[in-house]
């Protein structure tokens, strides 16, 4: 190998080593990675990879080999494929806070966390809709606060849940009883408390001090709170599930689990794709028209723009929301840009209409305050 090709890296842990390397891969956009090593050490990385690595990358080993008179070779003919020292719990365990320490060195990048809020939600509930300012993801669609991890994407689990110990640090939550939504793109609710479904698009609960959240990357994360029986809700709303009724679905399910009332009942929806920048296919958006026709705009093109926040208040009101009980948290936007459109503004939201298949994601939570 020509030594212009050969970084070398010396760093005060494994984890440090290992965090640099993925910079140098994502930069260049590789995802196949052979790792030349010592046999013993392979339960070892197996570790440090499934924390710092998602699947989208690809690893080989080979065995390094001392020869018996003094030298290294390389045995490249000898895949290792086994490691036979098998890691103790304990070891295992100082690994993780290896990393976890490495990471929460780290400098947060585009700003400080900000968290959106809206007055319609009473005090006895802790919620907000993030941003993607203030985490520490570093590749450029998913900089920087990014709450998911995906076997699609490059940004694996350990940062992301450093990412969420940081939003926990300043919104004031416990991360370690924090649940996001399963999403599935339908309509399907889990009560907190019943056996947990396999997916689901909305989570209830009347737990003290436990934070439930919905995802969204131009899909609306919606929280849902009812100041009587204090009881709270989110649910992740894309055009699917709005059409499949997955808001109606989280406060039938609020009434039914928690005796809440209609009338009671607030939602508030957090930042999404405008109609600006959305459009589904004909047949889709006819599905919206038939809620209203003020949910679709450029009806007679191929691609119609759809409007999710308006199809969302339609059913919800159609339903018996209060009017004054839904509103949209563009309407409390900081920025005095007008409505908040995920796709139109880089620099505060993540979009997987303007960033494709490797985009980030936000949340809406909320919990009952202890």
């Amino acid at each position: 190998v020509p030594k212009e090709n050969i970084d070398v890296l010396v760093y005060p842990s494994m984890a440090a080593i290992l965090y640099n390397v993925k910079q140098k891969i994502d930069k260049l956009n590789l995802s196949t990675i052979n790792v030349i090593m010592p046999v013993n050490k392979k339960a070892m990385m197996d570790v440090y990879i499934n924390q710092l690595f998602t699947a989208v990358y690809e690893f080989t080993f080979e065995r390094l080999a001392t020869r018996n008179e003094g030298g290294i070779k390389l045995e490249a003919s000898v895949p290792c494929t086994k490691d036979n020292n098998v890691l103790t719990d304990q070891h295992a365990d100082e690994i993780c806070k290896d990393i976890w320490t490495f990471l929460g060195q780290l400098k947060g990048l585009m700003g400080q966390i900000a968290i959106l809020h809206s007055p319609l939600i009473p005090d006895v509930f802790l919620h907000g809709f993030t941003t993607r300012c203030g985490g520490i993801s570093y590749i450029p669609s998913l900089s920087s606060l990014n709450l998911f991890s995906s076997f699609k994407r490059r940004d694996p689990k350990a940062v992301i849940n450093e990412n969420i110990r940081r939003l926990a640090t300043t919104a004031g939550f416990n991360p370690k009883i924090y649940y996001l939504a399963k999403v599935n793109h339908g309509n399907t609710i889990w009560t907190m408390g019943r056996p947990e479904p396999a997916n689901y698009d909305g989570i209830v609960t009347n737990q003290k001090g436990v934070t439930i959240a919905a995802p969204g990357a131009d899909c609306i994360p919606l929280i849902f709170a009812d100041p009587v029986q204090i009881a709270c809700g989110a649910a992740h709303a894309g055009w699917r599930g709005t059409l499949a009724g997955v808001a109606i679905a989280t406060v039938n399910t609020m009434m039914t689990e928690f005796a809440c009332s209609m009338k009671d009942i607030r939602v508030v929806m957090g930042p999404c794709v405008g109609e600006c920048c959305f459009t589904l296919h004909q047949e889709a958006a006819e599905e919206f028209i038939k809620i209203d026709s003020s949910c679709v705009r450029n009806t007679d093109g191929s691609k119609p723009h759809v409007n999710l926040r308006q199809a969302t208040r339609v059913l919800l009101e159609r339903e018996g929301i209060l009017s004054e009980n839904i509103c949209d948290v563009s309407t409390f936007n900081p920025s005095n840009k007008g409505t908040l459109c995920t796709a139109c503004q880089p620099d505060m939201f993540f979009s997987h209409t303007r960033d494709g298949q490797n985009f980030g994601t936000q949340i809406g939570f909320i919990s009952v305050r202890d």
